[in-house]
């Protein structure tokens, strides 16, 4: 599985922040902020934007970093990704994911 899928099975190279911080875009930062923001009821500054990806090495946004109830969990259980666990299938926290972004969900069984 190319290393840009996430734990979650999103593509991070098809994540505004990872392209903010690849392109150092501030217009999109400011953009991705400001939606995020408003998404998620919470103070996201354009300064939080910058993310390298799920899985590698690099920054990360906080939510990837810190707040990812699956990210963690698949650090915790030492998997590639949610693909790998034997778990996925039965799993409320990847669900929401999948159900709103169903290529995740092809991407952890590709």
């Amino acid at each position: 599985m190319k290393k840009m899928i996430a734990y979650c099975g999103l593509d991070c190279e098809k994540c505004d922040a990872y392209i903010a911080t690849k392109n150092n875009d501030q217009a999109l930062r400011e953009k991705t902020a400001k939606l995020w923001s408003e998404l998620n009821n919470a103070p996201i500054l354009p300064e939080h934007i910058n993310c390298r990806g799920c899985r590698v090495d690099g920054v990360k946004t906080v939510f990837c970093e810190s707040i990812c109830a699956i990210r963690r969990c698949a650090l915790k259980s030492g998997v590639e990704t949610c693909g790998d666990c034997s778990e996925m299938a039965e799993c409320a926290t990847l669900k929401t994911i999948t159900e709103n972004a169903p290529e995740a969900l092809e991407n952890l069984k590709g």
